[in-house]
């Protein structure tokens, strides 16, 4: 694509989002506020006060502008200002019992707008849309920093995302075929239909709302625990949430009185293995195998708990 038509497809998204969100109604959210209002009012009740030297610094607002809005929420009672003492031209703003009940209205029509739209997508289609936001955010603002992953427990929906990301991972990455979406859709199905949670764990890495990462730990008998389905999306890779998963793994069997963790992956699954080995787990089999399409080396590892 050229750089007019790349320019061109960026102003099209512009203007369509724009509409989208109807920011260019005069009556924003169905509210006496104009887009500007609302956001200034949004930054000022986020914060314990805030300068109106950094509501134009940070809002690229002129400042006669800034002012005028100021003086008109003062007059309708939703904020109150004082002198800045690192600035006596400027003012620290706050916001007032009313401002505020006003702040966390608009945050719940905005909530509700969006709701709505994605209530209108099929299942996973808000997660690729945010995750398509945290993109652009992230290569357009030299200044955004990632949302912080989390982990969590899994719930409802997370085992199928479980198996359509990783079926189609090792079909893109590897060309192994369907045989392997079909392994991993058994023990995924098994751990959710035999669920045990006294001795059986299952971890989600997520960011932003969009999963990112999982594995799971199940019960093989006799003592042993099984580490599963350890897997850490492509984009976000480098954040060390392969190492984290698989120590909660190791935390939890411990736990939980396992006297062996054990694991089966394939040779070249590189930085996997690497974690395992650093971990302190260690090789006690493997075998060539074409389970899944292309040949393959199979391994267990074992950690003795």
């Amino acid at each position: 694509m050229s750089d007019i038509a790349l320019i061109e497809t960026a102003r099209d998204f512009n203007r369509f989002y724009t509409n989208f969100l109807g920011l260019l109604n005069k009556a924003y959210l169905d509210t006496p506020f104009t887009l500007t209002d609302a956001r200034i009012l949004f930054e000022v009740g986020s914060h314990d006060g805030v300068s109106a030297a950094a509501l134009v610094r940070d809002l690229h607002l002129d400042a006669a502008y800034l002012s005028r809005i100021l003086k008109r929420f003062r007059a309708e009672g939703l904020i109150e200002t004082s002198p800045d003492p690192a600035d006596l031209r400027s003012q620290v703003i706050i916001v007032t019992d009313r401002g505020r009940e006003q702040f966390k209205e608009l945050g719940r029509r905005a909530n509700a707008q969006i709701a709505a739209r994605f209530d209108n997508l099929a299942s996973g289609e808000p997660e690729a849309a945010v995750s398509a936001m945290h993109t652009i955010r992230t290569l357009l603002d030299p200044a955004a920093k990632p949302a912080p992953a989390i982990i969590r427990a899994h719930r409802a929906g997370d085992i199928g995302w479980i198996v359509q990301s990783q079926g189609r991972f090792y079909a893109e990455e590897y060309g192994w075929d369907l045989r392997f979406e079909a392994l991993v859709a058994d023990v995924a199905g098994k751990f959710l239909a035999n669920f045990d949670p006294a001795k059986e764990y299952c971890w989600i890495a997520e960011r932003g709302g969009v999963n990112i990462g999982s594995v799971l730990v199940t019960n093989s008998g006799d003592g042993i625990a099984k580490l599963r389905l350890l897997y850490v999306d492509k984009s976000a890779r480098g954040l060390g949430l392969g190492k984290l998963l698989v120590d909660e793994c190791i935390r939890f069997s411990r736990q939980k009185g396992y006297r062996e963790l054990s694991l089966w992956t394939n040779d070249m699954l590189e930085t996997a293995r690497a974690i395992y080995v650093k971990a302190g787990f260690r090789l006690v089999s493997e075998e060539r195998h074409r389970m899944f399409g292309p040949e393959a080396n199979g391994q267990t590892w074992v950690l003795d708990l």
